[in-house]
């Protein structure tokens, strides 16, 4: 993958990974910690350098950032504006202050023929040398397993169908937000509810040839389950259901589908999501917020209460199927920047960000290796390089591929220089000029 002269991040075979390297064609290697440039601290030394004179006016200050709209990002414009308007320079140190960013943010710039693939790999590969191995951790809260460090970072690139830990952070909507008891209440609803889980013993009596489900008041307490919801829930075909007290007496019509019965009442279900197994309900940041063990985005984004903008999972598949590929693409950003952070790891967002454009691409999440970006390389060589090399090469011969070498594998193996960086410029001299001279 490498920076094309346009500005595009594109792959060997000229397919758009990025129209813009990280969002703003900054290279991560000459920036300040990720920022294109320290507007602040410019603005500072300006301001110390230069004698005092009479402050700009605001609609000057804006006047100038017009001008330079095209040539800045929309994140310098707006904190170039801010400082400007706090250090109260003269007009002249506002036409300096703006006219440094813009030579700054274009010494910043990522070049052309930058081999942005191979670097992004090399930034995100050698910290990770450096990751735990270990799995779980609780995240802030101590009742919940997270798998984090290395094997979570895998999972990720790997595009696992289902993450060894699937948890959900579900936030609440204005209304319920505020209180623990409508949290609960919600909760409630959520977490997934069987016969099993409400009752204290189910057995078979052989003699009236029923079953019996004995019920455990507190637990109904707890899961929000009544004796009404289980007359009108509990309705098995070719059974007669009775509750009486706190029994439950299912009676098949036939005697001898008595023992295949006992498992289909103990999983029975009543209430709530299926897939959610256990339920959190803990204050963050002055709000109450439901953190699950196991994950079911598109039936939990019905759930009345449930504030459907913010809520998420660290199933990206899921994520993907439910809110479309740019989402899968956000939330892979997402994950893969905070399982870095939390090992202390400063990697820069923008190679991230280029993993994540790179699975997504295609419009569906693919992995990284042989069944995903690496399997699908155009060139052969590219792909027998990079694992089952036999079968590769045999495949192609059976389909006559051939090999156009306009990656950089491909050419390393046959001995070619590689076309990126001073590789991707082709020279080219006219002979019949130089003959005309001659004469």
């Amino acid at each position: 993958m490498r920076l094309e002269y346009d500005g595009t991040v594109r792959s060997s075979t000229g397919d758009i990974i990025q129209f813009k390297y990280g969002e703003d064609g900054v290279d991560p290697a000459k920036s300040d910690h990720g920022k294109a440039v320290n507007v602040s601290r410019l603005v500072e030394q300006i301001r110390i350098g230069m004698e005092k004179g009479k402050p700009a006016p605001p609609e000057y200050i804006k006047e100038k950032l017009k001008e330079v709209e095209d040539q800045l990002t929309p994140l310098l414009i707006s904190e170039l504006k801010q400082s400007l308007t706090e250090a109260k320079l003269s007009k002249e140190g506002v036409d300096k202050a703006i006219e440094l960013t813009v030579e700054h943010y274009k010494r910043a710039l990522m070049e052309p023929g930058e081999a942005v693939g191979i670097v992004s790999a090399q930034s995100i590969g050698e910290p990770g040398t450096q990751m735990t191995l270990r799995t779980f951790h609780y995240a802030g809260v101590r009742e919940q397993n997270v798998t984090l460090g290395l094997p979570r970072l895998i999972e990720i690139v790997d595009a696992r169908r289902v993450p060894s830990t699937p948890i959900m952070v579900i936030y609440l909507d204005e209304k319920h937000r505020k209180s623990r008891e409508a949290a609960v209440k919600i909760a409630r609803n959520i977490l997934y509810t069987t016969i099993e889980n409400i009752a204290q013993a189910i057995y078979q009596d052989p003699v009236r040839g029923e079953i019996i489900v004995e019920l455990n008041k507190a637990m109904m307490e707890d899961r929000g389950v009544t004796i009404q919801e289980l007359k009108e829930k509990v309705k098995i075909a070719n059974c007669t259901v009775k509750i009486t007290g706190n029994r439950i007496h299912i009676k098949p019509k036939k005697p001898e589908a008595l023992k295949r019965l006992l498992n289909k009442v103990s999983s029975f279900y009543i209430k709530g999501v299926p897939g959610i197994k256990r339920v959190l309900v803990t204050e963050e940041h002055g709000e109450w917020v439901i953190r699950t063990d196991g994950s079911n985005l598109p039936k939990v984004l019905e759930v009345y209460g449930v504030d459907t903008t913010r809520t998420t999972t660290n199933n990206i598949h899921e994520i993907a199927k439910t809110l479309g590929i740019e989402a899968a693409r956000n939330a892979l950003i997402q994950e893969a920047k905070s399982v870095l952070e939390e090992q202390g790891l400063d990697v820069d967002i923008r190679h991230v960000m280029l993993v994540a454009d790179m699975m997504t691409a295609t419009g569906e999440v693919q992995q990284i290796g042989r069944h995903g970006v690496s399997g699908k390389k155009a060139s052969v060589l590219a792909r027998a390089a990079f694992e089952i090399t036999v079968p590769n090469i045999v495949e192609a011969a059976i389909r006559g591929e051939s090999d156009p070498l306009e990656g950089v594998t491909e050419n390393v193996i046959v001995g070619q220089s590689i076309p990126v960086g001073t590789g991707l410029v082709e020279l080219f001299m006219s002979t019949s000029e130089l003959r005309r001279e001659n004469k």
